[in-house]
Parts: C-alpha cells; sequence; structure tokens
C-alpha cells in the first residue's frame, strides 16, 4: 500500500479525532455563567412565607416578599450536577427527564428528545419505577394495538371493539409516549419541581437512581442528590436549566452541547431561539405563577381567612378603637346615665297609669 492511500485511509480517523477534541471539555471549565442564568430569571424565588430553611444557604436576599437565590452558588451546583450526570451517561447509563408542570412540559419533551433520553411530560404513573414490570407490560400492549392499526386487523374488528381500542390506544400514548422504548429502569432522572414530582422522587430514592432536580426555595434539600437551585416556574429558566442537563446527556454519548460552555450572549441567543414564541414578559408571568401557587397552598392549607366577614364582624370594634380617648370616656360615663334614667321614665309612666 502507498503512502497516499495510508494517508486517505488514515484521514477520516484524524478529523474523528479532531471533531472529539473540540468536543471534549476541561472539568474545570464552567458549564454555564451566572450572568447566563440571571439573564433567564434564574433568580426568582417564592414568597418568604414559603421557603424551606434548609435553602437558606442558597439565598442572596428578598425583594418584595420574594426570595433572591445566588446565581452564584446555582452555578457551582449546576457544575457539580452537569459533570456527574455526564459521566453517569459516559458509562451507558440511561437517563429519564421528568416535568408534568405547565411551563415544563414542552421544553422537558424537546430536550429530552434532542439528548436522546425517555421523558415524562403528562403524567406520572404510579408505580413507573418501583412496578416496572407492569409499566412493561401496558408498553407491550400499546404497541400491540399500534401493530393492529398498522396491518389492518382493527378494520376487521367490529366498530365498537374497534373504537375501544383506539381510545385506549389514545389513553396509553398520553401517559408513555416518551417511555415507549424503555427497556430497563433509567440510572438517572432528572426532574422539573420536586415539590409537584415527589411520588417521581419517592420512586427513585427507594431504587437507589440519581436524582437530578431544578427547585426552589420551597424545596427539600435532603431529597435530592444533585440539586440547582433556580426558578422552577419561569419557561426561560426552566428551557436553560433542563438545556444544560441534556447538554450534560449530549456531550456523554459524544456529542455537542448547546447551551453549555458559552458566555451569557450567546447562551442567551440560544435560549431566544429555541423560546420563539414564548411571551416576552415570561418573568412577570412567572411571577404571578408563584404568587398563584402560593395562594393553592395557603388554601389547602386551611389559612385562608374571610376578610369581608372579618371585616364586617369587626367593624365596630375597630371603629371605636379609631375614636379619640375623650369620647370614649364620654361615651363610658354617658352609659350609667341612661341606664338610672331609664327605670325612672318607666316608673312615671305606671303611676300615669294608676
Amino acid at each position: 500500500m502507498s503512502e497516499e492511500e495510508k494517508k486517505v485511509e488514515a484521514a477520516p480517523a484524524e478529523a474523528e479525532a479532531n471533531v472529539r477534541q473540540t468536543i471534549e471539555h476541561k472539568p474545570e471549565d464552567p458549564v454555564v455563567s451566572p450572568k447566563a442564568l440571571l439573564a433567564a430569571g434564574c433568580h426568582f424565588g417564592h414568597r418568604v412565607s414559603r421557603w424551606n430553611p434548609k435553602r437558606s444557604k442558597y439565598i442572596y436576599g428578598k425583594r418584595n416578599n420574594l426570595h433572591l437565590i445566588d446565581l452564584n452558588k446555582s452555578a457551582a451546583q449546576m457544575q457539580v450536577a452537569y459533570l456527574a450526570l455526564k459521566d453517569i451517561v459516559s458509562k451507558g447509563g440511561k437517563v429519564l427527564f421528568v416535568g408534568t408542570k405547565a411551563y415544563a412540559q414542552k421544553a422537558v419533551t424537546e430536550e429530552a428528545v434532542r439528548s436522546g433520553s425517555f421523558y415524562v411530560a403528562k403524567r406520572w404513573l404510579g408505580g413507573t419505577l418501583t412496578n416496572f414490570h407492569t409499566i412493561l407490560k401496558r408498553i407491550g400492549l400499546l404497541r400491540t394495538i399500534e401493530q393492529e392499526e398498522l396491518s389492518g386487523e382493527l378494520e376487521k374488528l367490529p366498530k365498537k371493539e374497534a373504537a375501544e381500542r383506539l381510545k385506549l390506544k389514545a389513553k396509553l400514548s398520553a401517559n408513555l409516549e416518551g417511555i415507549k422504548e424503555i427497556r430497563r429502569l433509567p440510572q438517572a432522572i432528572v426532574v422539573v419541581d420536586p415539590k409537584t414530582e415527589h411520588n417521581a422522587i419517592a420512586e427513585a430514592r427507594l431504587l437507589h437512581i440519581p436524582v437530578f432536580a431544578l427547585g426552589d426555595t420551597n424545596t427539600d434539600p435532603d431529597l435530592i442528590d444533585y440539586l440547582v437551585p433556580a426558578n422552577d416556574d419561569g419557561e426561560a429558566s426552566i428551557r436553560l436549566i433542563v438545556g444544560l442537563f441534556a447538554d450534560a446527556v449530549v456531550e456523554g454519548k459524544g456529542g455537542e452541547p448547546v447551551y453549555a460552555y458559552k458566555d451569557a450572549d450567546a447562551a442567551a441567543q440560544t435560549r431566544a431561539d429555541r423560546l420563539k414564541g414564548v411571551d416576552q414578559t415570561e418573568q412577570i408571568k412567572s411571577i404571578r405563577a408563584k404568587l398563584r401557587d402560593d395562594a393553592i397552598a395557603r388554601r389547602k392549607n386551611g389559612k385562608r381567612v374571610a376578610r369581608k366577614r372579618f371585616i364586617k364582624k369587626n367593624f365596630h370594634r375597630f371603629n371605636d378603637g379609631n375614636k379619640p380617648e375623650g369620647e370614649n370616656k364620654a361615651a363610658e360615663a354617658a352609659k350609667p346615665a341612661e341606664a338610672v334614667e331609664a327605670p325612672a321614665a318607666s316608673a312615671e309612666v305606671k303611676g300615669e297609669a294608676k
């Protein structure tokens, strides 16, 4: 074999090595900057009254009765979680993304598909992990119905039976679409809002599956293995953090990340491209969602106060308390005098009647 032929054969290997070299990053390289997190609105926390005291070290301060998250610590936590998830995937591990909140469904679905991972974005079925064999049977039933539909066997069934099979297929597809190709338990799960996905976290802990989560100031950090403190109600914040977790999966498989290892401007441009069609007032919507969730939580805890009834009941007492001190004393002195005059008047009436 001539030297030219050897060079031609070696060229693809060299090109692959060069691409691999550009993809690999050093562990000390920052995955995301605090500036990029700030631009995505990751610093907004929940109401001060709803915080978890265990999260105090991740809180920077408070403003307008809302806690603000320390983004320097969020970036550091993201660095640790990114490298841990990348290591799991590089060893052949599979990842399950979980996010059933309205603001998280789109981001979780798209980023899981991009990274080639499994996802649950509609509803977490109890026992998805702990009763895995039953879930596999339901997935098998879904595949059977799909095969019957493709082969035309459903058309041979009576109309009522065929309609029931299609209805069952739609129901199974809605809940199992993201895990239809799963064969074994995942080696890690990524969760958006641990308060909402507490069932998924409980099942993962029972099976000793590492949990990676995006959590707000009301989250219990003891339940999470790798917690990234950030706003879990804003679509831009969720998109960025979930995108970084997806990048860890992609890089663990040898691909090129989209959000990670970029400066704030490049990350903002990438996020803007992914968020096309999203309302520009997304941060305001995020805060309103937090306030709405807080109000719902207070009602569930029985702390709601019937304001109108309270005001009506205590109106006179508050009015008396607001009167000047002299008027209150005069009113108290007048009460005994009226009480004395009333019997005398009744005695006069009785005398006249006689």
